[in-house]
Protein backbone atom coordinates (compact mmCIF):
# COMPACT_ATOMS: atom_id res chain seq x y z
CA UNK A 1 0.00 0.00 0.00
CA UNK A 2 1.31 3.47 -0.58
CA UNK A 3 2.49 5.80 1.89
CA UNK A 4 -0.12 8.13 2.15
CA UNK A 5 0.87 12.02 2.44
CA UNK A 6 -0.15 14.07 5.51
CA UNK A 7 0.64 17.45 5.02
CA UNK A 8 1.81 18.62 8.97
CA UNK A 9 3.69 15.07 9.12
CA UNK A 10 6.23 16.85 5.90
CA UNK A 11 6.93 20.42 7.84
CA UNK A 12 10.07 19.58 9.71
CA UNK A 13 9.09 19.94 13.36
CA UNK A 14 12.72 20.51 14.56
CA UNK A 15 12.66 23.84 12.64
CA UNK A 16 9.42 25.31 13.41
CA UNK A 17 8.78 28.15 16.08
CA UNK A 18 5.37 29.41 17.60
CA UNK A 19 3.59 31.41 15.34
CA UNK A 20 0.54 31.85 12.82
CA UNK A 21 1.02 29.76 9.84
CA UNK A 22 -0.87 28.97 6.82
CA UNK A 23 -0.89 25.16 5.96
CA UNK A 24 -3.60 23.42 3.65
CA UNK A 25 -6.37 24.55 1.14
CA UNK A 26 -8.18 21.64 0.41
CA UNK A 27 -11.37 21.83 -1.24
CA UNK A 28 -11.79 25.39 -0.32
CA UNK A 29 -10.68 24.81 2.99
CA UNK A 30 -8.22 26.58 4.48
CA UNK A 31 -6.10 25.19 7.29
CA UNK A 32 -3.94 27.48 9.75
CA UNK A 33 -1.55 26.37 12.48
CA UNK A 34 -1.59 28.36 15.46
CA UNK A 35 1.54 27.33 17.38
CA UNK A 36 1.77 27.88 20.62
CA UNK A 37 4.68 26.33 21.47
CA UNK A 38 8.00 25.01 19.90
CA UNK A 39 7.47 21.29 18.59
CA UNK A 40 9.98 18.36 20.59
CA UNK A 41 11.38 21.38 23.13
CA UNK A 42 9.90 19.75 26.02
CA UNK A 43 7.37 23.12 27.18
CA UNK A 44 3.69 21.78 26.14
CA UNK A 45 0.41 23.35 26.78
CA UNK A 46 -0.73 21.75 29.64
CA UNK A 47 -4.26 19.32 29.19
CA UNK A 48 -6.37 21.42 31.20
CA UNK A 49 -5.68 24.69 29.69
CA UNK A 50 -6.09 23.32 26.05
CA UNK A 51 -8.87 21.87 26.44
CA UNK A 52 -10.27 25.46 27.93
CA UNK A 53 -8.29 27.12 25.44
CA UNK A 54 -10.32 24.77 22.72
CA UNK A 55 -13.59 25.74 24.44
CA UNK A 56 -13.24 29.54 24.98
CA UNK A 57 -11.71 30.15 21.45
CA UNK A 58 -14.11 28.19 19.67
CA UNK A 59 -16.71 29.69 21.11
CA UNK A 60 -15.13 33.24 20.45
CA UNK A 61 -14.42 32.43 16.90
CA UNK A 62 -18.20 31.61 15.96
CA UNK A 63 -19.34 34.53 17.89
CA UNK A 64 -17.18 36.84 16.36
CA UNK A 65 -17.37 39.12 13.17
CA UNK A 66 -16.42 36.14 10.94
CA UNK A 67 -18.36 33.30 12.43
CA UNK A 68 -19.61 32.78 9.62
CA UNK A 69 -16.22 31.39 8.20
CA UNK A 70 -15.24 29.43 11.14
CA UNK A 71 -15.46 25.69 10.24
CA UNK A 72 -13.70 24.37 13.01
CA UNK A 73 -10.82 24.80 15.84
CA UNK A 74 -9.33 22.21 17.62
CA UNK A 75 -5.87 21.41 19.29
CA UNK A 76 -3.26 19.31 18.14
CA UNK A 77 -2.81 16.01 19.59
CA UNK A 78 1.16 17.12 20.78
CA UNK A 79 -0.07 20.02 22.70
CA UNK A 80 2.01 22.97 21.09
CA UNK A 81 -1.31 25.03 18.99
CA UNK A 82 -4.64 24.67 17.44
CA UNK A 83 -5.89 23.98 13.97
CA UNK A 84 -8.39 26.42 12.55
CA UNK A 85 -10.31 25.49 9.42
CA UNK A 86 -12.09 28.40 7.63
CA UNK A 87 -13.58 28.98 4.31
CA UNK A 88 -13.42 32.21 2.32
CA UNK A 89 -10.66 34.27 4.44
CA UNK A 90 -7.24 35.39 3.79
CA UNK A 91 -4.84 34.80 5.87
CA UNK A 92 -4.50 38.54 7.51
CA UNK A 93 -8.60 37.91 8.31
CA UNK A 94 -7.83 34.74 9.77
CA UNK A 95 -4.88 36.53 12.45
CA UNK A 96 -7.20 38.97 13.04
CA UNK A 97 -10.20 37.10 14.14
CA UNK A 98 -7.70 34.41 16.04
CA UNK A 99 -6.50 38.09 17.73
CA UNK A 100 -10.09 39.47 18.62
CA UNK A 101 -10.90 35.64 19.85
CA UNK A 102 -8.19 35.77 22.03
CA UNK A 103 -9.22 39.06 23.58
CA UNK A 104 -12.84 38.33 23.95
CA UNK A 105 -11.33 34.81 25.90
CA UNK A 106 -9.35 36.78 28.09
CA UNK A 107 -12.39 38.50 29.13
CA UNK A 108 -14.37 35.16 29.99
CA UNK A 109 -15.08 34.75 33.28
CA UNK A 110 -15.36 31.10 32.89
CA UNK A 111 -15.21 28.30 30.18
CA UNK A 112 -18.05 27.97 28.28
CA UNK A 113 -19.37 24.59 27.43
CA UNK A 114 -17.98 23.36 30.65
CA UNK A 115 -20.65 21.82 32.44
CA UNK A 116 -20.74 17.75 33.25
CA UNK A 117 -23.82 17.84 30.32
CA UNK A 118 -22.11 20.10 28.13
CA UNK A 119 -18.60 18.43 28.09
CA UNK A 120 -17.18 14.89 28.10
CA UNK A 121 -14.49 16.02 30.37
CA UNK A 122 -15.76 18.61 32.41
CA UNK A 123 -13.72 17.92 35.38
CA UNK A 124 -10.23 18.92 33.46
CA UNK A 125 -10.40 22.54 32.55
CA UNK A 126 -8.05 25.51 33.59
CA UNK A 127 -9.31 29.24 33.43
CA UNK A 128 -6.66 30.19 34.73
CA UNK A 129 -3.84 28.57 32.71
CA UNK A 130 -5.61 29.25 29.82
CA UNK A 131 -5.67 32.72 30.06
CA UNK A 132 -2.38 32.47 30.75
CA UNK A 133 -1.12 30.66 27.37
CA UNK A 134 -3.35 32.59 25.36
CA UNK A 135 -1.69 36.59 26.63
CA UNK A 136 1.22 34.80 25.68
CA UNK A 137 0.10 33.83 22.56
CA UNK A 138 -1.20 37.14 21.85
CA UNK A 139 1.73 39.16 22.37
CA UNK A 140 4.00 36.60 20.00
CA UNK A 141 0.93 37.27 17.42
CA UNK A 142 1.34 40.92 17.96
CA UNK A 143 5.13 40.75 17.35
CA UNK A 144 4.71 38.67 14.34
CA UNK A 145 7.29 40.42 11.71
CA UNK A 146 5.00 41.93 8.87
CA UNK A 147 7.22 40.13 6.50
CA UNK A 148 6.16 36.76 8.28
CA UNK A 149 2.35 37.63 7.93
CA UNK A 150 3.20 38.85 4.24
CA UNK A 151 4.62 35.29 3.30
CA UNK A 152 1.75 33.06 4.88
CA UNK A 153 -0.89 35.25 2.56
CA UNK A 154 1.29 34.56 -0.38
CA UNK A 155 1.35 31.24 0.40
CA UNK A 156 -2.40 31.04 1.04
CA UNK A 157 -3.03 33.16 -2.19
CA UNK A 158 -0.59 30.65 -4.43
CA UNK A 159 -3.06 27.52 -3.37
CA UNK A 160 -6.03 29.81 -3.85
CA UNK A 161 -4.63 30.22 -7.85
CA UNK A 162 -3.27 27.40 -8.29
Amino acid sequence: MEEFKIASFQKDHDRLQPGFYFSTLQRGVATFDLRFKKPNAGDFLAQAALHSIEHMLATALRAGACGAHILYFGPMGCRTGFYLLTEGMTCRAALSAAKDAIRAALGMERVPGAEKRECGNYLEHDLAGAKAELAAYLALLHALPEEAVTHEEMRLSAEVNR
